[in-house]
């Protein structure tokens, strides 16, 4: 039974992997067969449409996104501290192109055309870390660490799509160091 969940876990790291290259319409099961090296069959068994593997891959990655949030409640008190490292952490998966780009930003600009169980697990995934983002603000905010302009909640959403924006811009110019570019002056300012 072991290989079997080792199976089902290869094929949605490369799933994962073909959706940052080039979104949810960008492969098929016949590109992860070659890549993982077994029939297209077996993949349908896994998952028997590609909305099922998609949605694996979306409830995985959004549970890696908490566990990390959790992480950095955890480990890092500053308000300040904790938006860096939220930066700081995309940066260098941009540098590395370790992760060059968010699973749900990249599925977010196909929304209209998603089937409606992964596109829910997408606006799930941007809930969730607006509402985060939202709290360190109000905690900056409240402790006088944040001078933003506007609301938590308003510099929150605006820190999700530069961040997001600055992987776009990263990936578009070929440039990794573009990301720093464009996400250090945003976190200045609020921290102003």
């Amino acid at each position: 039974m072991g290989n079997v969940s080792t199976k089902a876990e290869d094929i949605v790291s490369c799933a994962r992997a073909l959706i940052i290259k080039g979104g949810y319409n960008s492969f098929s099961y016949a590109d992860i067969s070659s890549v993982v090296g077994i029939r297209k069959a077996s993949i349908h068994h896994h998952f028997p449409a590609k909305s099922d593997l998609v949605r694996t891959v979306v409830k995985q990655y959004r549970e890696e996104g908490e566990a990390g949030i959790a992480a950095l409640e955890r480990n890092v008190p500053d308000p300040l501290d904790q938006l860096r490292a939220y930066v700081g952490y995309w940066e260098a998966c941009v540098t590395d192109a370790s992760h060059p780009f968010c699973v749900c930003a990249l599925l977010a600009s196909e929304i209209q055309v998603l089937p409606e169980d992964v596109a829910l697990e997408v606006r799930g995934h941007f809930r969730t870390l607006s509402e985060w983002l939202t709290s360190v603000l109000e905690r900056g905010i409240a402790e006088g660490r944040f001078s933003p302009m506007g609301t938590a909640r308003e510099n929150a959403e605006m820190l999700m799509a530069t961040v997001h924006g600055a992987m776009l811009s990263a990936r578009a110019y070929g440039d990794a160091t573009i990301f720093g570019v464009i996400t250090k002056p945003l976190l200045d300012r609020i921290a102003a």
